[in-house]
């Protein structure tokens, strides 16, 4: 079945000498893998390998046969051009992380709407606006609203969150525990938008004390995900 659809790149690998092997979520049946034969070699098709770099936006022209096996991309073109992402280094190394993350956390090869237009509108915003250290943190809580374990916020006068249950509670537990200090920076991410994020202050050590219990949030809650290798490389840009 031939589809047009939106889609943003989490990943490419390169398949033999010519190829890729693009892993993508599109906006009309969820996560698609495609390969693209001959495309790093092909200079007049209507394939080129720039718009597969990571969360590229872009609109297909597929064929897609539901089979389990993977399917192919007639055509592409980027849908939303970025001015920054992919040239300022602190936007450049938050997308190949959160890149790495999505491909590691998503998993439905089902539309979802919500979730796309969600990730379509935070690319938009990390592209037009200044970069700021605490995006990432705020994408990934916030991501977790669509993947349905998004912290429960109840009882969030509480002073310890429980990371494998989700919720605030008034005595600690055996589990992984948000406490102290990052327990504020923590609650002060939850129900907020990107726009808020300026006036979020914390040190360097306190954003990756908060980013790793947020991996570890991720971890505990969905099966089989494996921890970013390019998290180094974030903590090093932002040093």
């Amino acid at each position: 079945m031939q589809v047009t659809t939106k889609a943003i790149v989490f990943s490419s690998i390169k398949y033999g000498d010519t190829s890729l092997i693009v892993k993508a979520f599109t906006q009309s049946a969820g996560l698609k893998s495609y390969l693209l034969k001959g495309v790093l070699t092909s200079k007049r098709g209507k394939l080129k390998a720039a718009y597969f770099l990571p969360l590229m936006q872009l609109e297909i022209v597929a064929v897609h046969k539901n089979k389990g096996t993977l399917e192919n991309i007639r055509e592409a073109k980027v849908s939303l051009p970025y001015k920054t992402v992919h040239t300022d280094i602190a936007k450049n190394s938050m997308v190949l992380f959160l890149a790495e993350m999505l491909s590691n956390s998503i998993q439905e090869e089902e539309q979802n709407e919500g979730l796309f237009n969600y990730l379509e509108y935070a690319l938009h915003w990390l592209d037009v606006y200044p970069s700021n250290p605490n995006f990432h943190t705020l994408f990934l809580l916030n991501l977790t609203k669509y993947l349905g374990f998004y912290p429960d916020t109840s009882f969030q006068n509480q002073p310890y969150f429980d990371l494998l249950e989700g919720s605030f509670y008034k005595t600690p537990s055996l589990n992984s525990l948000i406490q102290g200090e990052n327990l504020k920076h923590f609650k002060r991410l939850l129900g907020i938008n990107f726009d808020a994020l300026p006036a979020v202050r914390m040190t360097k050590p306190q954003r990756q004390e908060l980013l790793k219990n947020v991996i570890l949030y991720f971890e505990l809650h969905l099966h089989g995900f494996r921890k970013p290798k390019s998290l180094a490389v974030l903590n090093a840009v932002f040093e």
